[in-house]
């Protein structure tokens, strides 16, 4: 564990920033159960601060169950503990943070829709922090399936998240696998997803996703639901320092890139634009750096190890990053007509139309609900 150098002339005390650095490193699964803190003594000392600053902060930290002092042992992580007593301290705890933020948040005058919007952008920037992290350790693994198990494979996208957050709130499991809206497509082709997530620009006829729908699975029955319009551009931290003004930019030499993998829309969409303006790829500073979502690219940016990525305007939000918007574009659910009827999708077509989905989705931001739900039956 690492803690950053604290800011003594902060409104928040010493004790608090240290506390809230050891909660940030759970969090992002840096820390686990069992794992030993430093000695109040050895982390004072390499703080340079009083004994008793550590010690206060331990104490929060022990208070809310996040660490536990063991005879011998010192400090350690406690999070999601076997022992009863500490499950049932944590959840009494759990919830007092809500309560307590949700009445701050009505109290403001925020709608609790606005406030569930909120929730969600930055439960999908954790969630993804902590799946990142995870990987480092055991490698990637694919998604675990049964018969009523909805897999969707494609592009990232935010308000795909959200509506499977939902899912699983009514006890329906989904698997889900971000392989680019490519990917998404020929999953379908080879019988190993129910449905695709995808966005893909054609450049010859400026068509979003039927022209690839037509050539990636010919001679079938599909159905293709709209899930949302949404807004493309350019994220970078506040204040923009590199004044990024368009895409013309990014072959600036002094302003460094991070791009999304090769067969996601946002790629294919980016290609497209450079190809119209005349811009090689070997002009871009970052290019060959590839992720796999919308909100690693926003974390990356975040964290200072680029300038400037493409990607969507709720990830921009979720991660705190200024945004210029490019462009809207269709994200779409693809699916094979046999599966388009069957029981297992029925849960997940209903949510796309519920008053719950949307509800949320015109509170997100970056997002156009107004076809959410169309459907075309197309025969390729």
């Amino acid at each position: 564990m690492v803690i950053k150098l604290l800011e003594p002339h902060s409104k928040i005390p010493l004790y608090q920033q240290i506390a809230e650095q050891v909660r940030q490193h759970v969090a992002s699964v840096e820390l686990g159960p069992g794992d030993k803190l430093p000695t109040v003594r050895q982390l004072a000392q390499s703080l340079g601060v009083n004994q008793n600053t550590v010690l206060r902060a331990y104490l929060i930290l022990e208070q809310e169950t996040v660490i536990a002092s063991k005879r011998g042992v010192g400090s350690v992580i406690t999070t999601n503990s076997d022992d009863p007593a500490i499950i049932a301290a944590r959840q009494r705890y759990l919830s007092n943070i809500i309560s307590n933020d949700i009445i701050k948040v009505l109290s403001l005058g925020y709608s609790s829709e606005e406030a569930e919007a909120a929730f969600y952008l930055h439960l999908a920037r954790w969630r993804e922090d902590k799946q990142a992290a995870a990987e480092k350790l055991v490698g990637r693994s694919a998604v675990k399936s049964d018969n009523d198990t909805i897999l969707i494979v494609g592009s990232h996208d935010i308000a795909l998240n959200i509506l499977v957050d939902l899912l699983k709130k009514h006890s329906y499991e989904v698997g889900v696998t971000n392989a680019g809206s490519l990917g998404g497509l020929i999953a379908l082709q080879e019988e190993r997803a129910h449905l695709a997530g995808i966005h893909l620009l054609d450049e010859e006829t400026g068509e979003y996703n039927y022209p690839y729908v037509k050539r990636i699975l010919p001679g079938h029955e599909v159905a293709i639901v709209h899930l949302a319009y949404r807004t493309q551009g350019l994220m970078f931290v506040r204040g923009n320092p590199k004044q990024i003004k368009g895409l013309a930019d990014l072959s600036r030499p002094e302003v460094t890139f991070v791009n999304r993998q090769q067969g996601s829309g946002t790629r294919v969409l980016l290609d497209t634009r450079l190809h119209q303006l005349g811009i090689s790829s070997l002009e871009i500073n970052g290019y060959e750096r590839e992720l796999d979502t919308h909100l690693a690219v926003g974390s990356s940016i975040a964290r200072g190890e680029a300038d400037t990525g493409l990607g969507i305007e709720a990830s921009a939000r979720s991660c705190e990053l200024d945004f210029l918007p490019l462009l809207k574009e269709r994200y779409d659910l693809v699916m094979l007509m046999a599966d388009y009827k069957s029981k297992l999708l029925s849960p997940l077509l209903d949510m796309v139309t519920s008053h719950e989905f949307r509800g949320i989705m015109d509170k997100v931001g970056g997002y156009d609900i107004s076809e959410t739900g169309k459907t075309i039956l197309i025969n390729t």
